[in-house]
């Protein structure tokens, strides 16, 4: 019999993407993830990319916008459908700011877009601050795949920070920031209802 975290991990994997407001990309992971994000921009799937983050960091792979938005406008992306998220320091005050955005530009759908290994507390975290403001947001989850799990970086390995994010979701699941595995099934199961 599956765990509810097996069936979250099946349900984040496959997640079944659609025409959404907004392609949030979280910063980290180097310069690893804009890419992702630019195709789903050029696929049709949204009409705004919002980097958000406003750490610089990069021996942690915390790489700022500045490093960013230039790569973004060279694949002929329009100025004027990026977003830049400042405030946020770490994955909850991300999930915080971009549903405030979310509430400011009456968005309902948004697609996230972390790296394979994140993708998971990133998606818990969002979803908890959506459901605690009370608002009707359908999240997509559309984590960049092409990334490989056990080639090192300053930052790591994939593979060890899969296993650093997993202990991360129970140790933040204790102060109440992530949703738990049930209600993101739940979730899904309302969102492909929608």
């Amino acid at each position: 019999m599956l765990t509810d975290r097996e069936i979250f991990i099946s349900l984040v994997d496959n997640d079944l993407i659609q025409k959404s407001d907004a392609i949030i990309l979280l910063e980290g992971d180097g310069l690893n993830r804009y890419q992702h994000a630019v195709h789903l921009f050029k696929d049709g799937f949204a009409n705004f990319i919002v980097f958000s983050g406003g750490i610089t960091d990069y021996d942690y792979g915390s790489f700022p916008y500045e490093d960013i938005k230039p790569l973004i406008l060279e694949e002929n992306i329009p100025e004027e459908c990026l977003y830049y998220e400042s405030i946020s320091l770490n994955t909850k005050q991300q999930a915080e700011e971009i549903i405030k955005l979310c509430i400011s530009n009456n968005w309902e759908k948004i697609i996230l877009v972390g790296s394979h290994y994140h993708q998971y507390r990133a998606y818990l975290t969002f979803l908890k601050s959506a459901l605690s403001a009370n608002i009707k947001l359908i999240i997509y989850n559309s984590p960049e795949k092409k990334l490989k799990w056990f080639s090192s970086n300053k930052w790591g390995q994939r593979i060890t920070c899969l296993k650093q994010e997993f202990e991360r979701i129970e140790e933040y699941s204790k102060f109440g920031h992530l949703s738990t595995y049930k209600e993101a099934i739940e979730y899904q199961q309302w969102k492909e209802q929608q």
